[in-house]
């Protein structure tokens, strides 16, 4: 059972916001894993990288302190948990219906494996262009601004736009 004092602290965590794409939470894109609390009074926040190089989760860890502490949790440890390894599947649908209205198509869903993954030479499929809804859509660059994102441009509308890629 969750306490009301974890529950709290959960409840200001999720608010973070992610500093590459700071229109979702760290809970839209399901990096916030839990928040506990231990017997010492002590908050326990794990969060897992969206990829492990990501280079905002050190941003991430002092926000989440930053926040808790504002918010009165004197002692905050925030954790990084990488197995198992975050999927853009943990996105959630509110997080998927805000990148969509940004104009940032959300990724398809991830293929299920269990054991080795296996090498693909091909390309995933385009996304739908989050702007007019067309599936003619093509790659123009492998990384975006991020390296979780790509450029795709719609032969529909004629507009660029960026896709988070599917993990």
């Amino acid at each position: 059972m969750v306490s009301p004092a974890a529950s709290a602290a959960y409840d200001v965590a999720a608010t973070t916001p992610d500093p590459e794409l700071p229109l979702l939470t760290v809970d839209d894109l399901g990096i916030l894993r839990s928040v506990d609390d231990a017997p010492n009074g002590e908050v326990v926040v794990t969060i897992t990288p969206t990829y492990s190089g990501c280079p905002a989760m050190r941003e991430i860890s002092a926000d989440v302190r930053r926040r808790l502490e504002r918010a009165g949790f004197v002692r905050v440890t925030v954790r990084t948990q990488l197995a198992p390894p975050w999927s853009s599947d943990w996105i959630t649908d509110n997080g998927r219906r805000k990148l969509a209205a940004a104009g940032i198509a959300p990724p398809s869903p991830a293929s299920r494996r269990t054991g080795p993954v296996p090498l693909t030479l091909g390309r995933a499929p385009s996304p739908t262009c989050p702007r007019c809804g067309s599936a003619d859509t093509r790659l123009t660059a492998e990384f975006s601004a991020t390296a979780c994102k790509s450029l795709y441009r719609c032969a529909a509308c004629g507009e660029p736009f960026e896709g988070i890629k599917a993990l």
